[in-house]
């Protein structure tokens, strides 16, 4: 995939060369030829490990060969193939979204690649911060899954969004602010060729790829980001949704221990969900292995590493199969349930913003039209809590009640029920998912940590959706004034500047939020004490009853 080009004189003992020359970078032996965009430069499609096709499907990345020779890094690398479905998001929302992102990019397997934006012209040696990007969606290759509540955490399964978050706005945004920092995106196996278990891939090593591509990204900037001007030991990890919960994954592996990989976290719809032991996507690995034909060979899963990538992809998208891939629990890389890990102390002691959308739980909720309490239960039962109890519905109920008024989009009185119920399962799901997960995660560990929450409470105009999942990408890929937090934050692990409504820290005494607000007035502190009583009972059993696949 790389295009070798003419010497000419782009060849330099610096790190850096401008001029006439297009902006270039030394790794190793090799020099890649970025291009200059305005007052950023980047450099895309740069491979931090091996294609992982062959033998290397299905297995852990693998460091790429020493660099050498020219590479063309102008162009994003391919995206990784996964679930294709129709997008679950309104046309009003994707419209919103699209304006603020780049166009897709064709899939292949061999995706492993990462992509720098820097300001134009600096040096090795200057040591600026890095954001370390990790994009979420909601799992599938145009936008979200559907009505199964591993929707959210799955971990988009198709990467054609890596290549459409724009770097260069932030990067920009933060040199206008005198606070340059650089941005970093990485790719990452998805859907089955990512989050593919059973016993077999346990006793493997092979559990959770996903997740341990993004490691390996992690390290390539430790060992790489100094020729772009970078300073390793001063990276943030950022994501939102599924690239949220991957941010908080990476803060709970290795018993917490970051390894130097990452000084902050920045998180955006994201919280240690509940994970089920791996032996739960048992039933759709042997699917897979009947579909493909490899059920009676000696090893299965060297049978899938050899099947025709076509027929393996069309087996994935074809039923029966599982419609959202997670990670869980391997025993090695996620040694156990991640809230487990964090009320033991078990993850990484470093700085963190979390923040959510008021209205969360709509954009998975929109297209289930459930009209009547029966289908509100099937559904509870079905696809959110798979085992809970009659009596534990019931609670749920009597604390969301049939009120329309009370449901999400929040705030909106009677306007936005598309059916009877929509508000209310709309809520249900969007405490259980995101709002109390956060607050979990808040309440037991900033005590030992500095945290800072946010709450979006923007494009509540939106209809049907409100002030829906993703729709806070807006303010920070916009650019918005969340941006500045972010940079802020980037650079001195506190999301406060000199200058504004002062951004209180997060703690059980004092839960406070920043919340930004549509209108005159754009954002002030709000207390974080809504709906206590429903989310206490949601965290609780969000966590007896975790996250597993959905076999079809």
């Amino acid at each position: 995939m790389w295009a070798i080009i003419p010497l000419l004189s782009l060849a330099t003992s610096a790190t850096f060369c401008y001029g006439v020359s297009p902006p270039t970078a030394i790794l190793d032996d090799g020099t890649f030829v970025g291009a200059q965009d305005e007052n950023t430069d980047k450099f895309l499609g740069i491979p931090f490990a091996k294609p992982p096709t062959g033998n290397l499907r299905f297995n852990v990345p693998q460091l790429p060969d020493p660099y050498s020779g020219i590479y063309n890094a102008t162009a994003f690398g391919f995206s990784c193939p996964g679930i294709g479905s129709p997008a679950n998001v309104t046309n009003d929302l994707q419209a919103m979204l699209d304006a603020v992102m780049l166009p897709q990019t064709a899939i292949d397997e061999d995706c492993l690649t990462l992509n720098v934006w820097t300001p134009h012209g600096v040096r090795e040696g200057a040591s600026l911060p890095v954001v370390a990007w990790v994009y979420g969606g909601v799992g599938t290759t145009e936008g979200a899954l559907g009505d199964c509540q591993e929707v959210e955490v799955v971990l988009e399964t198709s990467s054609k969004r890596l290549s459409r978050f724009d770097g260069s706005k932030i990067v920009r945004r933060s040199i206008e602010l005198g606070e340059p920092i650089i941005y970093v995106s990485m790719n990452y196996r998805v859907a089955a060729f990512g989050f593919i278990a059973s016993q077999e891939v346990t006793d493997a090593g092979a559990a959770n790829l996903g997740l341990r591509d993004q490691r390996e990204a992690l390290k390539w900037i430790q060992r790489y980001i100094r020729a772009f001007g970078g300073d390793p030991t001063k990276v943030t990890m950022w994501g939102e949704s599924s690239g949220a919960n991957s941010v908080m994954f990476q803060m709970v592996v290795n018993g917490g221990d970051p390894e130097g990989l990452f000084r902050g976290a920045f998180i955006e719809s994201g919280a240690p969900l509940a994970l089920s032991n791996y032996t739960v996507g048992q039933a759709s690995y042997d699917a897979l292995v009947n579909a493909t034909n490899c059920t009676h060979t000696a090893d299965t899963l060297d049978c899938l590493r050899q099947v025709p990538f076509e027929p393996l992809f069309e087996a994935i998208n074809t039923p029966p199969w599982f419609d959202g891939p997670v990670p869980l629990v391997d025993g090695d890389f996620i040694a156990d349930s991640p809230p487990n890990l964090v009320r033991t102390g078990r993850m990484a002691k470093v700085p963190y913003v979390n923040g959510n959308c008021d209205d969360e739980g709509t954009e998975f909720v929109f297209s289930m039209d459930i009209e009547n309490v029966t289908q509100v239960i099937s559904s509870i039962n079905a696809s959110f809590l798979k085992g809970i109890t009659t009596g534990e519905v019931t609670q749920i109920l009597d604390i969301y009640p049939s009120n329309v008024s009370l449901g999400s989009p929040y705030g909106t009185g009677m306007n936005d029920a598309l059916t009877p119920e929509y508000k209310r399962m709309a809520s249900i799901v969007g405490d259980l998912d995101f709002h109390g997960p956060r607050r979990f995660l808040l309440a037991q560990t900033s005590h030992e940590q500095p945290a800072w929450a946010f709450l979006s409470k923007r494009h509540k105009s939106l209809p049907i959706i409100g002030a829906g999942h993703e729709t806070d990408i807006l303010n920070v890929y916009g650019p918005g004034d969340l941006t500045d937090f972010l940079v802020n934050f980037v650079n001195h692990l506190d999301p406060n500047n000199k200058t504004g409504i002062r951004w209180p820290k997060w703690t059980p005494e004092t839960p406070k939020l920043m919340t930004f607000w549509d209108g005159d007035v754009p954002r002030n502190i709000t207390d974080d004490t809504f709906r206590l009583e429903g989310m206490e009972l949601l965290t609780s059993l969000g966590q007896k009853y975790p996250l597993s696949p959905v076999f079809t």
